[in-house]
């Protein structure tokens, strides 16, 4: 038997998996705990996710699809496996089934704990969690045996810095924008079931353990899809002011980099890339910096509700009133319309999408000899970009550097991930007519020629005052 119980944060996933995977004899997979054991063990991906960690990076989606990979290699064709927390999107369902698959198996259900979101917030306002094996507690529904002791190691308990309300809140619109299709993806296959989280923890248990026994006996009756309530969406406002809010779309090595420095100067609009925003909050140590980093130390993926608070954050500031080029975000289709919602809260909507599109195989030529600065991360190449100096960046005198994961196989399996992801971003964006696709191949000149020009198309009649004057008067790049 191989299921999945999925359920937001405060839900007790991880109360009820582990002794799910006892009585049933499930092999526990959760990917905090992998990852974690990834970073302690110094596995190979342990050594990749460490170096992404300390040079203030996110640790990219595709490392979680080899982590999953490699574990399900590893299990025993006699054992079942119990997904706690997992698959969380659209994209990790489909990715799951496949891999699964492909090795005689798949998911006989996906248990959906449901929960209130008032409840969720009652919950985690008193949730403790353990500082060395991160086991959670509640001061008031499971409480340690010995106050600020853990049952398990005696280690510490503490409460995160994230579980207060609002932070709360921003969390749980994120659960259901991602969560909303893993459960239609689900219904539709037949294979869901929605139990009600509430009450006390035995109760809840007995539900979970009512519900397996039918599954293993074939007599359980699955939920449809339509059975769950949609998450809400924020509607636009009306606009505040005309603006020029753009999005670029491209695989890893598409040179979107070089595309938006070239535009912003041209346009005169800020380049908001969002590898350089975490970074940034990370070196300030601003608040969401700090967040960040709490999860980054704990072992564990940042949450998407982190990585939107710094982007919303970032569009507000005064240099992004006229307009933007976002880059990096969004990567999926929930974070589109997390998009859409930020712009709403703002006054605005989004102007337009660029996608460059670039071959895979052009792709891997790329990024073979791509070289990267280890002090402000300008990406060269050793045949279409060379620094002057061999070795040396041109902006700050840093080393340059060849990034382990820019190796044929490797970014061939980025590619398989930023396909399987971005693929619906850019059929919605083109469904809404927002979608500009620019050949990304050939003479850098020519790449950005067209770019500008998608722009001029997206930019139209309506452009906010004097910003025809700025796209006229730069044509030349």
């Amino acid at each position: 038997m191989n299921i999945a119980v999925i359920g937001p944060s405060g839900v007790g996933k991880g109360t009820h998996a582990l002794g799910l995977a006892e009585r049933y004899r499930l092999r526990h997979l959760s990917t905090g705990d992998l990852l974690r054991h990834h970073l302690q063990t110094h596995s190979a991906l342990g050594i990749l996710a460490r170096r992404y960690l300390a040079q203030g990076e996110l640790v990219p989606d595709e490392f979680v699809d080899a982590m999953i990979e490699e574990w399900c290699d590893r299990l025993p064709a006699e054992d079942g496996a119990l997904f706690d927390g997992f698959p969380r999107t659209a994209y990790q369902a489909s990715f799951l089934d496949e891999l699964l698959e492909l090795r005689g198996r798949q998911l006989d259900a996906v248990l959906y704990l449901q929960v209130s979101d008032e409840e969720i917030v009652r919950r985690l306002s008193g949730r403790l969690i353990c500082r060395a094996c991160q086991a959670p507690y509640h001061q008031s529904i499971r409480p340690p045996r010995i106050a600020g002791r853990c049952d398990r190691c005696d280690g510490e308990l503490y409460q995160r810095i994230d579980d207060t309300t609002d932070m709360v809140r921003a969390r749980l619109r994120v659960f259901h924008r991602t969560t909303q299709p893993v459960l239609e993806h689900y219904g539709a296959a037949g294979r869901l079931v929605v139990l009600s989280g509430a009450g006390a923890i035995d109760a809840v248990h007995a539900r979970l353990i009512e519900a397996l026994n039918a599954v293993r006996a074939g007599t359980l009756t699955f939920a449809p899809w339509r059975a769950v309530a949609a998450a809400s969406v924020v509607r636009p406002a009306p606009l505040a002011q005309p603006t020029l809010d753009l999005v670029l779309l491209g695989g890893p090595g598409s040179g979107k980099g070089t595309q938006a420095e070239r535009l912003c100067a041209t346009c005169h609009l800020p380049h908001i890339a969002t590898g350089d925003l975490f970074r940034e909050n990370l070196r300030q140590a601003t608040d969401l910096g700090k967040l960040a980093k709490t999860y980054m130390d704990r072992g564990e993926l940042v949450p998407d509700d982190v990585t939107e608070a710094m982007v919303e954050d970032r569009l507000a500031r005064p240099d992004a009133a006229a307009g933007f080029i976002l880059d990096g975000f969004p990567r999926t289709l929930p974070q589109a319309h997390a998009l859409a919602e930020m712009l709403a809260r703002l006054g605005r909507h989004l102007t337009g999408v660029l996608y460059v599109k670039v071959s895979d195989d052009a792709i891997v030529t790329r990024l073979s000899g791509r070289l990267i600065c280890r002090n402000c991360q300008t990406p060269y190449h050793a045949q279409f970009k060379p620094p002057r100096q061999s070795g040396v960046c041109d902006s700050c005198a840093g080393p340059l550097y060849q990034r382990d994961d820019d190796n044929p196989a490797t970014v061939r399996a980025r590619l398989a991930t930023f396909h399987g992801q971005t693929e619906p971003l850019i059929e919605f964006y083109q469904t809404s007519g927002l979608l500009e696709t620019i050949v990304g191949e050939g003479d850098v000149a020519h790449v950005c020629a067209r770019s500008l020009a998608a722009v001029r198309r997206i930019a139209g009649p309506a452009a906010p005052a004097g910003r025809p004057t700025a796209l006229t008067a730069n044509s030349h790049v």
